[in-house]
């Protein structure tokens, strides 16, 4: 039987209600299978991120952006990505080899490793078809290699590379500390038999240099500072006497960021806005940093402080790049690496785009290697701080960090914070000759003069470095406590 709509069957308030109820339950559920069809279209996308926490200057490029949740905030978002959720897989390392074996995997798509580390990434993906990846930023650089080095116990005899002759070196094979000491051998006409190098990671070499099983350890940032920070250590030589730029930077696998290129983008921003926000706060941002790494506050701040030994920049300079290409010679020499297209593995297209979204020039930066320095008033010599790598700073427990215009005032303010009964955590000056912050207390000094209100005093790192200055100038070698003495009460 067909019944009309407009029968007297359909036409009473009782039907039409139930058939506007009958109306509504069909819409409800369309809208609901309509639902659960768009939650089926949406992809989970994992990105497995491998970070180094305890080398400080990667920091930026990795547990900040983690900690702050950075790049949540620039993760895309809209057009392919409206039906896209990303996971964030964090893996931490203590060197770069382990980040290498991930992204060759496809286990990690972003990480993040020094210039040698680096070098042997790229070589390795070119060499795996399918799995090559891209440099696509720079983390943080020394233009003259300062960051690596070597360090001997406090009580050991030798004060400089020569001097370790015939003795048990360790460092972490393939690491960026290694580099330094292949430079340093060849540059040297060394061969291999100069020393006994073998190959121990930060935590071993630190445990063996500490009970003397080992002559000497060298290593990548921090631990040329923190060993000597920590007290059983004493640094003999600093990779700014290589005069050759390192840096760590960041690695992108290319199917990755040729896949996801908005990705890439925004992992650059957030590190930048990472950047941004060590530099407003320096002082805090340590105090995190020690908090997320375990690594003192006080090393990470002469690292990414102002006039830090390294400076925080994401561009892609020239002279970085070649100083991949001179590590490369130094391996290919040596038959530690096989054949390599740096040209073909620096993609600047990503960081390029960051810059511009954010309103910046990347050329300009290129160009520069500006780092943020030490500034304001000495408020113990009463004057403008107008050489900052001539300044110094105290930081003084449980208060500010005290900026000073010379070594000279740095000296007289820690004299003056000690009568006042204050502790002095950790005091910086910069090393007359190469040009990088160090603690004052474990450096040397050239001191002329008798009168205490006049010394001349001028610091280095490097001890025989003090005694040329000093031999030149007619002047004494003296240590932290030496100078203090000088100083009077």
């Amino acid at each position: 039987m067909t019944i009309s709509l407009s029968s007297p069957a359909l036409s009473s308030p009782r039907s039409v209600g139930r058939l506007r109820a009958a109306a509504a339950g069909i819409a409800l559920l369309s809208a609901a299978l309509l639902c659960a069809g768009v939650a089926q279209a949406r992809e989970t996308v994992t990105i497995g991120i491998g970070t180094q926490n305890t080398t400080t200057n990667t920091v930026t490029g990795g547990i900040v952006i983690k900690e702050l949740k950075l790049l949540e905030k620039y993760l895309p978002k809209t057009g392919k990505y409206a039906d896209i959720d990303f996971r964030l897989d964090w893996q931490n390392a203590t060197s770069g080899p382990p980040i290498t074996n991930g992204m060759i995997a496809n286990k990690i798509q972003i990480g993040m490793m020094g210039d040698y580390p680096l070098l042997v990434n790229g070589a390795t993906g070119q060499q795996n078809k399918g799995n090559e990846t891209e440099l696509v930023a720079v983390i943080a650089y020394n233009a003259f290699g300062a960051g690596n080095g070597v360090v001997v116990h406090k009580d050991s005899p030798y004060y400089q590379l020569s001097d370790l002759k015939g003795t048990t070196v360790s460092v972490p094979f393939g690491s960026a500390a290694h580099g330094m000491l292949l430079q340093a051998m060849q540059a040297r006409g060394w061969n291999d038999g100069y020393w006994n190098l073998v190959s121990q990671s930060p935590e071993v070499g630190t445990t063996n240099l500490q009970e003397k099983k080992i002559d000497a350890h060298a290593d990548f940032v921090p631990f040329a500072e923190l060993l000597p920070y920590r007290g059983f250590a004493r640094k003999i030589f600093d990779g700014a006497e290589t005069k050759i730029p390192t840096f760590h930077g960041i690695v992108m696998r290319k199917d990755f960021s040729a896949r996801y290129p908005e990705v890439a983008v925004a992992y650059i921003k957030a590190m930048m806005e990472a950047d941004d926000w060590v530099r407003k706060n320096p002082k805090l941002a340590a105090e995190k940093i020690q908090e997320w790494t375990k690594i003192e506050k006080e090393v990470a701040y002469i690292f990414l402080g102002p006039g830090g030994i390294h400076t925080l920049d994401p561009s892609i300079k020239p002279m970085l790049v070649d100083s991949v290409r001179t590590a490369y010679g130094v391996l290919k020499k040596m038959n530690r690496v096989k054949e390599f297209d740096v040209d073909g593995w620096v993609n600047e297209t990503y960081v390029r785009q960051a810059f511009k979204e954010r309103g910046q020039d990347y050329d300009a930066q290129k160009q520069t290697l500006a780092n943020y320095d030490i500034g304001g008033i000495d408020p113990v010599c009463k004057k403008p701080i107008t050489r900052p790598r001539e300044a110094g700073e105290i930081w003084i427990e449980g208060g500010d960090i005290v900026a000073l215009s010379s070594t000279a005032c740095t000296f007289m303010g820690i004299r003056k914070y000690e009568s006042e009964g204050k502790k002095i955590a950790v005091s910086y000056v910069f090393d007359k000759a190469l040009g990088i912050k160090v603690f004052a207390d474990k450096a040397f000094y050239s001191v002329a003069g008798t009168d205490p209100a006049k010394l001349e005093i001028v610091p280095f790192l490097l001890k025989k470095d003090a005694e040329a200055y000093a031999g030149k100038a007619g002047a004494v070698v003296a240590t932290y406590t030496d100078v203090l003495a000088k100083m009077g009460k």
